[in-house]
C-alpha cells in the first residue's frame, strides 16, 4: 500500500471541519524552456500484481503508476504537511457525517470526456460492491449503505458463500449535479476527508463500465498528469504527458518509462552507470561503507518515510494460529542487531505498530519488539514447539535477502527450530500467493502510509477483513474498538480509541514489526530538479532536465 503525492491548491472545507492548508506544492512553472518540456527519462519499477484499476490495486509495483495517472479529490502535500484540494473545489461539513463535495469544472480523463461527479459516485459504488471482488472495498465502508451493497463470506474460504448484496449502489452517495455530490457517513467520522487522497477513491471515466475491469486495466484511462501509452509485461510501462491536464501540478518533462525489474541490484547497476534515471530504494549491498554515497555523490538523497518493515504470518495455516509461537518468533528477532549489521544503521528498529511518522501513533507500543530470547523458549515450550521446517518467504527481486535470512537464523538459533529464508521470484509472484492464501510460513510484508493518520495502520491491516489483512487475522474485539474509534468526531478521541485496539493487537501479535524505512535513493546527472513525495517516491510531476 501506498500513498499518492502530488501537491496541487489548498484545500476548503466548511464549517465544523478544517485542514490545515500548510506545505509546499510541486513547481507550477510551464513545461516551456530548457530541455525538460520534450525529455524523457527511465525509471524503477517492478511488475504490477493485477491489471491498474485504482481500488483494486494495492500494492507498491502498480500502485505508484495508478497515482501517477490518476488525480483524486485531495492530494497529500511532499512535506507530509496537511491534504489539500486537487480534483474538489470544496469539501464541505457541518457535522462530520454528511460531506457536500464540489469538484473543478471540466478537468478531463485521458479519452477526452469530463470528469463528473457521476464518476466518482460510479466508481466507489463498484469498488464497495461485494461480488466484483475489488481489494480495496473496505475503503468505502465509513459510508452509509456499505453493508447493503457488500456482503461478508460467513466462514471465509469455507463451503459457504456470502450472499447477494440487496443493491448495488450504496445509500450514503448521491449525485446533486455534474459538479456535485453529497456524502453521508454511518456516523461522524473526523478522519474522512483525510482520505480521499488514497487512489481508492479516484474517479473512473463512462469508459469503465463498458469493458471488463481486467480489459481496462490493461489499457488504464486516468485523468493524471499523465497518460498510459503501453505495458510490455515484466519489461517496461510507457507513460507520456496529458496535455490537456488543467490542474497544477503538469509535467515539465514529457515521457516517463517505467522498466520492470526482476533484479534490484541491476536496476543500481543500471542507475549508476547512466541507462537509469531514478531509483528509489538503494540495494542494501550498496549500504556497506557508504558505498552508494562514492557511487552518487550529490546524486544521493536520504528521505525519512512512513514505512514499516513487516514479517506477516499465514494464521489461516493452523501451525501458526497459537499466540505464544508467534510471540516467541517475534522475542526471538534482534532488530537492532538486524538494523546495525544489515542495513549499516540506516534503517531504526520497530518499536510500535504504526510508523511513528502517522498521526495518532503511540511509539514504544509495541511490546514483543524486545528481543528476549529466554521468554521466546520459554513461549516456545509452552506453545509444544514446530513441527517441520519454518520457513520465511520473501520477493526476490527486490533487497530483503540479508534481513530476512538474518531473521530465519536468529529463530533458528534462538529457539532451536529447522529455519530458512526462501526468495520468489518476482514481486508479482509474490504476492498472487500472498492474495491466495497459499503462503505456508511467515513472509515478508510493508506497510506504505495510505494517508496520514493512525487509523491506516490498524483497519485495513488488523481489522476481519481489512483490505490488506492478508494473514486473516480477526479479533472481534479489535474490530469493535476500530469501529467506534472510526465513529469518533474528535481526532483526539479516534486516537486514543485506536490506541486501546492496539494493545489488542499487540497481545495477539498478528505480524511483526521489523523495522522503520529510511529510503536511499539516487538519480542520474540528466535530472537537475527534483522533489520526492512523502513515501520516498519520486514526484514525476517536479522532474526538471
Amino acid at each position: 500500500m501506498r500513498v499518492s503525492k502530488r501537491a496541487s491548491g489548498a484545500i476548503a472545507v466548511g464549517a465544523a471541519f478544517a485542514l490545515v492548508a500548510s506545505g509546499c506544492s510541486s513547481d507550477s512553472e510551464s513545461n516551456e524552456g530548457g530541455n525538460s518540456a520534450d525529455g524523457a527519462i527511465t525509471i524503477h519499477g517492478v511488475q504490477p500484481e493485477n491489471p491498474l484499476v485504482p481500488a483494486n490495486t494495492t500494492e507498491t509495483g502498480g500502485g505508484k503508476v495508478v497515482d501517477w495517472m490518476w488525480t483524486g479529490l485531495v492530494e497529500y502535500p511532499n512535506d507530509g504537511s496537511a491534504p489539500r484540494n486537487a480534483v474538489a473545489e470544496s469539501i464541505e461539513t457541518n457535522d462530520s457525517k454528511v460531506f457536500t463535495i464540489k469538484i473543478k469544472q471540466d478537468t478531463k480523463f485521458h479519452d477526452g470526456t469530463v470528469v463528473k461527479a457521476k464518476n466518482f459516485v460510479d466508481a466507489w459504488n463498484w469498488a464497495a460492491y461485494s461480488p466484483n471482488g475489488v481489494q480495496g472495498a473496505s475503503f468505502f465502508a465509513d459510508i452509509q449503505g456499505f453493508d447493503d451493497v457488500n456482503k461478508a463470506d460467513p466462514d471465509g474460504e469455507g463451503p459457504q458463500q456470502a450472499p447477494e448484496p440487496t443493491t448495488d449502489k450504496m445509500s450514503g452517495l448521491k449525485v446533486v449535479d455534474d459538479w456535485t455530490f453529497e456524502v453521508t457517513l454511518e456516523a461522524p467520522t473526523a478522519v474522512w476527508p483525510t482520505k480521499l487522497g488514497y487512489s481508492a477513491y479516484v474517479p473512473l471515466p463512462d469508459a469503465f463500465f463498458t469493458q471488463k475491469p481486467e480489459d481496462f486495466g490493461r489499457k488504464p484511462i486516468g485523468n493524471g498528469p499523465v497518460k498510459f501509452v503501453s505495458w510490455e509485461d515484466n519489461v517496461l510501462i510507457k507513460l507520456t504527458r496529458f496535455d490537456d491536464y488543467t490542474l497544477r501540478d503538469k509535467m515539465k518533462i514529457k515521457d516517463v518509462d517505467v522498466k520492470l525489474y526482476q533484479d534490484e541490484s541491476a536496476a543500481y547497476s543500471d542507475l549508476v552507470s547512466g541507462n537509469l534515471d531514478w531509483v528509489e530504494q538503494v540495494p542494501v549491498s550498496a549500504l556497506a561503507g557508504d558505498k552508494w554515497k562514492q557511487d552518487l555523490g550529490d546524486r544521493a538523497i536520504t528521505t525519512t518515510t512512513p514505512i514499516t518493515g513487516i514479517i506477516a504470518f499465514p494464521i489461516y495455516d493452523e501451525r501458526y494460529q497459537d499466540v505464544r509461537l508467534r510471540k516467541a518468533v517475534s522475542l526471538s528477532i534482534n532488530r537492532q542487531e538486524i538494523v546495525d549489521k544489515i542495513f549499516f544503521g540506516t534503517r531504526p528498529p520497530a518499536t510500535s505498530w504504526a510508523n511513528p511518522l502517522a498521526p495518532g501513533t503511540v511509539d514504544g507500543n509495541c511490546t514483543v519488539c524486545t528481543y528476549n530470547p529466554e521468554e521466546a523458549k520459554k513461549l516456545y515450550a509452552e506453545a509444544g514447539g514446530f513441527e517441520g521446517e519454518m520457513v520465511f518467504y520473501y520477493n526476490a527481486d527486490s533487497s530483503h535477502k540479508e534481513w530476512m535470512e538474518a531473521v530465519a537464523q536468529q529463530v533458528k538459533t534462538t529457539l532451536g527450530v529447522e529455519a530458512r529464508a526462501e526468495g520468489m521470484p518476482t514481486f508479482a509472484v509474490f504476492r498472487q500467493a500472498v492474495n491466495a492464501k497459499q503462503m505456508k510460513g511467515p513472509y515478508r510484508a510493508a506497510w506504505q502510509q495510505d494517508y496520514p493518520d493512525v487509523e491506516n495502520w490498524i483497519n485495513p491491516l488488523y481489522v476481519t477483513g481489512g483490505s490488506s489483512n492478508d494473514g486473516g487475522y480477526s479479533n472481534p474485539q479489535v474490530d469493535a474498538l476500530a469501529k467506534d474509534a472510526g465513529a469518533q468526531a474528535d481526532l483526539a478521541a479516534s486516537h486514543a480509541k485506536f490506541a486501546e485496539a492496539v494493545k489488542l493487537i499487540d497481545a495477539d501479535v498478528p505480524a511483526l514489526p521489523i523495522y522503520y524505512y529510511a529510503n536511499q535513493a539516487g538519480h542520474s546527472e540528466k535530472i537537475k530538479k527534483l522533489e520526492v513525495t512523502a513515501v520516498g517516491e519520486l514526484d514525476i510531476t517536479s522532474v526538471e532536465l
